[in-house]
């Protein structure tokens, strides 16, 4: 295959030695650079020519590949700016002038431009030439779903009361020392040692403990929203914490209503009215099946052989089945070809699915597990042992997903 014969010319420099991946992908690029276009809109939009500065912003080639280059070596964006004058690879991968590097900040502007949207399309680009080039086939599709915890500790109501004081203490402090006028008192102490409590008390005792807890946590609001409302001071530091307490204010208020209800008054909160950080509030909380309950997002793949050819981040805990469709049309609609085989998880059986699948032209539809009436669509018996036993596979793929590429914690912020 063409890309192969390049790959070993490009290997056989010196420069690629020590990492044939990096190589390989620097290959597919060279070879494929209608991909750029694919992100050209969003680097381009808003870019204004400036009098100020070096003069020169990183081409769109440049960017994308920084993207990718930062992904894969699992770095932040001071690290890339560190990479890019350490190593020859990282320099001759982005095609820059070791010399004349730009500066982190300049490629964490460009890059985080990139929008979901321009990124999946560039993402089956890559895939379509993995197909074209027979590495991968769309033939048979695997489905799955997982998911990947958010960066936050087990959310309790004890803990997210402590959270709130201990934020808005800090945030006081800061804005005391900018404006002398700003006081406030300091509940930490008690509320600490209450926090403590709570975690070792059981019983009519630990109800106490709440109670007296969300009589500091009201001062604490009282005090906060007090600030907010007199809105003091001039400088850029003061408006910053100001706005950042704004924002923390009913997020207080929220944690302070839900644990009176669960707590004091005994009531069941529905998940939908919970918050699970103040920290990452886009946090969802997830349970499958019996097993422990998990934080973070859920997340619905497809799987060709080996790679990820659809991937869904969902918001809240949807069932499976409700996805099957979603991700059966995304895959037709991406690579132009309809499966002539799929296999999913149980969860996603059921006979809407199956009615669905049968529609679009797929041959064989096998679930893992059946019940009722619902029977798998297969040409043999033979075909649906295979297919069952290579669905198993999608768990390799997911676990190599989360270990190989650092995606078992959502890191995203805001």
């Amino acid at each position: 295959m063409k890309i192969f014969e390049e790959f070993k010319i490009q290997f056989e420099k010196p420069d690629w030695s020590h990492d044939p991946e990096l190589c390989l992908v620097d290959t597919l690029l060279e070879n494929s650079q209608e991909l750029f276009k694919l992100l050209a809109r969003d680097i381009t939009a808003g870019v204004k020519a400036t009098v100020f500065g070096r003069g020169d912003v990183p081409s769109v080639e440049q960017i994308a590949r920084a993207a990718l280059y930062k992904e894969m070596k699992k770095l932040d964006y001071r690290q890339l700016g560190y990479h890019q004058i350490d190593s020859r690879i990282c320099a001759y991968f982005l095609k820059i002038d070791p010399l004349r590097p730009y500066s982190f900040q300049m490629w964490q502007k460009y890059i985080s431009k990139i929008s979901s949207d321009s990124l999946n399309e560039f993402m089956v680009g890559i895939n379509k030439i993995a197909i074209d080039q027979g590495l991968e086939t769309v033939e048979r599709l695997r489905i799955d779903s997982t998911v990947v915890e958010s960066n936050i500790h087990y959310p309790t109501n004890n803990s997210l009361v402590w959270d709130c004081i201990k934020e808005s203490h800090r945030l006081l402090k800061y804005l005391s020392e900018e404006i002398s006028e700003v006081n406030y008192r300091n509940y930490q102490k008690a509320a600490k040692r209450t926090y403590y409590k709570i975690n070792v008390t059981k019983g009519k005792k630990r109800e106490e403990l709440f109670v007296k807890q969300l009589v500091t946590f009201t001062k604490c609001i009282n005090q906060v929203s007090n600030v907010v409302k007199k809105k003091p001071g001039c400088s850029v530091n003061s408006l910053a914490l100001l706005f950042q307490l704004e924002e923390l204010l009913p997020l207080m208020e929220q944690i302070h209503d839900i644990t009176y209800r669960k707590e004091v008054n005994k009531e069941v909160v529905p998940n939908d009215e919970k918050l699970f950080s103040i920290y990452e509030r886009h946090t969802d909380i997830i349970v499958k099946g019996g097993r422990e309950a998990l934080f973070g997002h859920k997340t619905n793949l497809a799987s060709g052989s080996f790679l990820i050819l659809a991937c869904n981040v969902e918001k809240g805990n949807p069932p499976d089945s409700k996805r099957y469709i979603g991700i059966i049309d995304q895959v037709k609609e991406n690579y132009e070809t309809t499966p002539r085989d799929t296999v999913a998880d149980g969860g996603y059986a059921s006979i809407a699915n199956m009615e669905h699948a049968r529609e679009r032209g797929i041959q064989n539809i096998v679930f893992n597990k059946v019940v009722g009436s619902l029977k798998n669509h297969v040409s043999s018996l033979n075909m649906e042992t295979r297919l069952k036993k290579w669905r198993s596979g999608i768990e390799a793929v997911i676990s190599n997903l989360k270990r190989g590429f650092n995606l078992k914690r959502c890191n995203w912020k805001g």
